[in-house]
């Protein structure tokens, strides 16, 4: 079986997700391997990446050991599926999310790798046992599921097929501590794992708010920034309730549990984000940052640096 201390992976796919992860690796000290089968696409990729990395080391935000200059030579480009894979002993695909595209794109993977490879894919949205259903070995293969964007938010949710040998997800978990995430195991596959389940049902909740005229859209994002997300990028709800009782979860749910079950049980339905109700929601939110790609950019690159400077924070406490 493959193991960390070897020293190549393949990523498959050279878009914001595939770049992000050639990212992590290489500041890990990894020799990784870009593929796209989109002829230029991976070179391309590698041109971004740099580019990135300079911005980086010169803000002093640079993972790793390994200069920019260092981790860069630590990538390479392919247009050649067969040649990308050539060594490697794990496999990250990060194509876009289409069942059967990934189930054939695992295919051919499969035909031109060792048995000891480990195949993981960085899916969002679709369960391990559908994704790899016609790979012929399923005990080397596991999602590793990012965050958006990887280089700044360090979890990853670790998803098993439910054939996923043991020590795959050892490796896999061991791999990912090493390049600096925070790797989480579930221990069976469930439809949109666990970080997006909770994050639809704060979705849900908060678009309800917003359309039954509760709250406006800026301020249910401000009860999430300025509010439960201070204390939610440090310690999770579970410690949450554990200190927020003198005598920790037991006596919080004696004080406060039938209070969360009286809320919980005036929920409405599943909102429809859809409909005509959805269009005022769509509208305040536009007001606030109109949604043309000059707008969106500056934000996106906003939120990137608040995460960079918040991850040194964390790093540092």
């Amino acid at each position: 079986m493959s193991s960390p201390d070897m020293k190549t992976i393949a990523v498959i796919g050279s878009g914001l997700i595939g770049r992000s992860w050639a990212m992590v690796f290489v500041s890990g000290g990894y020799t990784v391997k870009i593929f796209d089968n989109q002829p230029g696409q991976s070179a391309n990729a590698i041109t971004e990446i740099k580019k990135q990395m300079e911005e980086l080391e010169g803000a002093r935000m640079l993972r790793g050991k390994l200069t920019a200059a260092q981790q860069i030579q630590l990538l390479s480009s392919y247009d050649d599926l067969a040649q990308a894979l050539e060594g490697a002993f794990f496999v990250q695909e990060c194509i876009f999310e289409q069942l059967e595209v990934k189930q054939t794109v695992f295919q051919d993977i499969e035909r031109l790798v060792g048995e000891g490879v480990i195949l993981s894919s960085s899916t969002s949205c679709l369960v391990p046992s559908n994704v790899f259903s016609k790979v012929q070995k399923r005990s080397r293969c596991i999602v590793s599921h990012p965050v958006n964007p990887p280089y700044y938010v360090k979890l990853v949710e670790l998803v098993p097929h439910p054939e996923t040998a043991a020590d795959v997800m050892d490796t896999t978990h061991a791999l990912m501590t090493k390049v600096g995430q925070a790797p989480v195991r579930l221990k069976k596959e469930i439809d949109g794992f666990a970080l997006n389940r909770v994050q639809a049902a704060i979705i849900a909740e908060s678009w309800r708010l917003v359309q039954d005229g509760i709250i406006s859209v800026r301020d249910i994002d401000l009860v999430m920034s300025e509010g439960l997300g201070m204390r939610y990028a440090f310690i999770g709800p579970m410690e949450t309730m554990h200190l927020n009782a003198p005598e920790g979860l037991e006596d919080y749910m004696k004080r406060y549990g039938e209070g969360i079950r009286r809320v919980l049980t005036s929920f409405g339905p599943v909102p429809d984000f859809f409909g005509e109700g959805s269009k005022s929601i769509i509208n305040e939110m536009c007001e606030l940052i109109p949604s043309d790609q000059q707008h969106l950019t500056a934000r996106k690159e906003r939120r990137d640096q608040l995460l960079m400077h918040l991850a040194k924070l964390k790093k540092d406490d």
